[in-house]
């Protein structure tokens, strides 16, 4: 990828998970980073196109960021602690208008996280309850499909402002209470025993 093309992606990706989507015209944009409206249409036709190409290489990054993640940690419990951890860092701060931005006005890139949801993030929890089964720290009878949807669809619920109207309710706070109930609900006696030695150890 163009080294410019690919600075202005990251750069206006900061704008609009601060101020949001639809708030932030071309013309802010360009602003905002000190560079002209013309050079930002050099290599994107739109702001859809820029919008798209955004998600799109944030999914990439939380693939990437996700299974280095799993790939390093000690078992299944430290897997879903290190990805809770990642979640809150690069979405902690973010707009939560958002999300509603990308679903209304801009579909296509609603699309491309959509899938990455109910693909990539789905089965990475699938797996790791699997695996959790397999060391013995998660219940033998848990269904790993329903739970991996469970998980899935209380991530949209967090970002819905009906449930969790902002700022009363942050995304860091709702998210960490969410993956609490989430793990505690997976483990058994062996797993609750290692979740207390890392609640101790102040890292859950």
């Amino acid at each position: 990828m163009d080294e410019k093309r690919l600075e202005i992606i990251e750069r206006a990706s900061s704008v609009y998970m601060k101020y949001g989507v639809k708030s932030v015209t071309m013309d802010d944009l360009a602003r905002e980073l000190g560079i002209s409206k013309k050079t930002i249409y050099k290599y994107f036709d739109d702001k859809s196109e820029l919008v798209r190409s955004i998600v799109e290489m944030k999914t990439q990054m939380d693939k990437a960021l996700c299974l280095n993640s799993t790939e390093h940690a000690l078992n299944a419990i430290d897997q879903l602690l290190g990805i809770s951890k990642l979640i809150v860092e690069h979405v902690g701060n973010v707009n939560p208008s958002v999300f509603f931005d990308l679903k209304k006005y801009h579909p296509d890139a609603w699309q491309i996280m959509e899938e990455h949801r109910w693909d990539f993030v789905l089965n990475m929890i699938i797996k790791n309850v699997e695996k959790g089964v397999e060391e013995n720290l998660y219940r033998q009878n848990i269904n790993p499909e329903i739970v991996g949807r469970m998980y899935v669809a209380s991530i949209d619920n967090i970002f819905n402002p009906d449930i969790f109207p902002w700022p009363q309710f942050t995304f860091q706070a709702v998210y960490t209470e969410m993956i609490r109930f989430h793990i505690k609900g997976l483990v058994n006696a062996d797993g609750l025993q290692y979740l207390t030695q890392k609640t101790e150890n102040g890292e859950f």
